[in-house]
């Protein structure tokens, strides 16, 4: 039993054997021209991602071998506060060497932003590969040296490198990064600040603001048109009009005559204390309030003074400087009394920018230099050397209703401000360099801030990182990337919900 079985493997065997030599089954395999068999081609592809100031390439292609025609998925994103595809275009690939030329040009994209190329290598060598990159809105040229042109394909996959593992790399496609707001910036070593955070306030500068009030009691009546909190005043339009009439419970004529008679009568009262202070007669009290009841009356008699100017049953109001129109505190026909506030005309050309600083940080107030800060409702950051800021004070004491120092800088108003407004402030002292990265970039979960890094054209990382100061624009880097590296600045977040749900778009790449 054993024989026969024995038999009947050897015989399948070579059924097998001289079916393998079969005109069909050498029609299934590759050979060389001396009938060796071939391997299917290992070439691993390359991918090279550059950066100039208008453009980013990121291009994948095989390693070249001459005579075999190389295929190339270019993509090309403009560059700009956004990051988008380009869309219009022609792109001119060369394979340049010293006694060696061959372009093919590409007229526009296969989709927005990646360009299809294919080139046939005529002899090998070490050459460099020019993008001309010419689009309706810029022209820009990207060069990648040291690209080798093998003989054969043998000698191609002999001298490629060994395949580095993607590690922890995370995929985001151009395709997804170009239908978002999505951008990066290398982490660069500049001069960075150190930096005070607080809070703080828009006020409007001393003298720019003007409060109109009435001189008499009586009546009010608007006179301006288009009279309402916005409008431009010039310098002596008629404002409002206040009329004294016999509805009006004040008389000015009798408040002068009382007042005349109370500065009279504490004028006798001072002198006769100043006579009895002399030999000690009364005490340094008496003497003191019957000082300061003649200074009461004499300030009363001054209140209740009518300028020559007007008669005492009507007064014209005019506006005392131009500017526009802040607020009006009284309504038309309303009964006003003398010295009553009525509206407020602001020039609203220069305004003060108040921080509210913790005492701890006394020492370093008179190394502040300048600020950065932003309003509650915006994320743009304004610096206050690019709105001719300069610094007023900063308070010497903390005063008994808080326990902050006011630091204050004057600075122009470039129409983005209400007085009044809180606003987040970064004080800045000396610079140092400092490695920083945008704000924008990073991200932050249970305390713990974090970037993604881009190492390729479309592999990112996502690096932990520990951070120093922030001046609201940039965040100083201690460590978790390196100098030179990109971070994604805007749409990080997109790369996050990305990973989150593991799924991607057709890639459509081709090698």
């Amino acid at each position: 039993m054993k024989k026969s079985l024995l038999l009947l493997a050897a015989l399948c065997y070579l059924l097998v054997a001289c079916n393998s030599n079969s005109p069909e089954a050498e029609a299934d395999h590759a050979h060389d021209a001396e009938g060796n068999h071939l391997v299917e081609s290992a070439l691993e592809p390359l991918a090279y991602t550059l950066y100039t100031s208008k453009t980013e390439l990121f291009v994948e292609f095989k390693p070249l071998v001459v005579g075999t025609e190389s295929r190339f998925a270019a993509h090309f994103t403009a560059l700009g506060d956004l990051f988008k595809a380009i869309g219009k275009g022609t792109i001119k690939l060369s394979l340049v060497a010293e006694n060696a030329r061959q372009s093919i040009t590409a007229t526009e994209p296969e989709v927005p932003g990646i360009f299809r190329l294919r080139m046939t290598p005529e002899k090998a060598g070490n050459y460099k590969l020019v993008f001309d990159i010419q689009t309706p809105a810029f022209t820009d040229q990207i060069i990648i040296e040291n690209i080798k042109v093998y003989p054969d394909e043998k000698t191609a996959i002999a001298q490629q490198p060994a395949a580095s593992g993607g590690g922890n790399d995370i995929t985001y496609l151009k395709e997804q990064a170009w239908k978002v707001e999505f951008a990066n910036a290398p982490a660069q070593i500049e001069p960075f600040s150190e930096v005070i955070r607080t809070g703080g306030q828009i006020l409007a500068a001393p003298g720019d603001e003007a409060v109109v009030t009435t001189q008499i009691s009586g009546v009010i009546s608007f006179t301006g048109k288009n009279f309402v909190p916005g409008s431009s005043i010039p310098a002596g339009m008629s404002l409002f009009t206040v009329k004294s009439n016999e509805v009006v419970q004040s008389n000015l004529g009798a408040e002068v005559t009382k007042a005349e008679t109370d500065l009279a009568t504490a004028k006798k009262n001072f002198e006769r204390a100043s006579e009895l202070i002399k030999d000690k007669i009364i005490s340094e009290r008496e003497f003191l309030e019957a000082q300061l009841r003649y200074e009461n009356a004499q300030t009363q008699l001054k209140a209740v003074s009518v300028s020559r100017n007007f008669n005492q049953n009507r007064q014209k109001i005019t506006a005392p400087m131009g500017g526009f129109l802040k607020n009006i505190m009284v309504e038309n026909g309303q009964f006003v009394s003398a010295g009553q506030p009525l509206a407020t005309i602001a020039k609203n050309k220069k305004l003060l920018l108040r921080a509210d600083v913790s005492q701890r940080y006394f020492p370093k107030l008179a190394a502040i230099t300048a600020a950065n800060f932003k309003t509650t409702d915006s994320e743009h950051v304004f610096n206050t050397r690019q709105l001719n800021g300069r610094v007023l004070s900063f308070g010497k004491t903390a005063s008994a209703n808080s326990p902050f120092v006011p630091f204050t800088f004057e600075i122009d108003n470039v129409g983005n401000f209400i007085p009044g407004s809180v606003v987040e402030v970064f004080l800045q002292a000396t610079s140092q360099p400092a490695l920083v990265v945008p704000v924008t970039a990073l991200l932050e979960e249970q305390g713990v801030f974090y970037v993604y890094v881009q190492t390729e054209g479309e592999s990112f990382q996502k690096r932990e990182l520990k951070i120093g100061a922030s001046d609201g624009l940039h965040v100083q880097v201690l460590s978790g990337v390196t100098e030179g590296e990109r971070v994604v600045t805007k749409g990080a977040y997109q790369i996050k919900l990305s990973t989150a749900s593991g799924t991607l778009p057709a890639h459509g790449h081709e090698h």
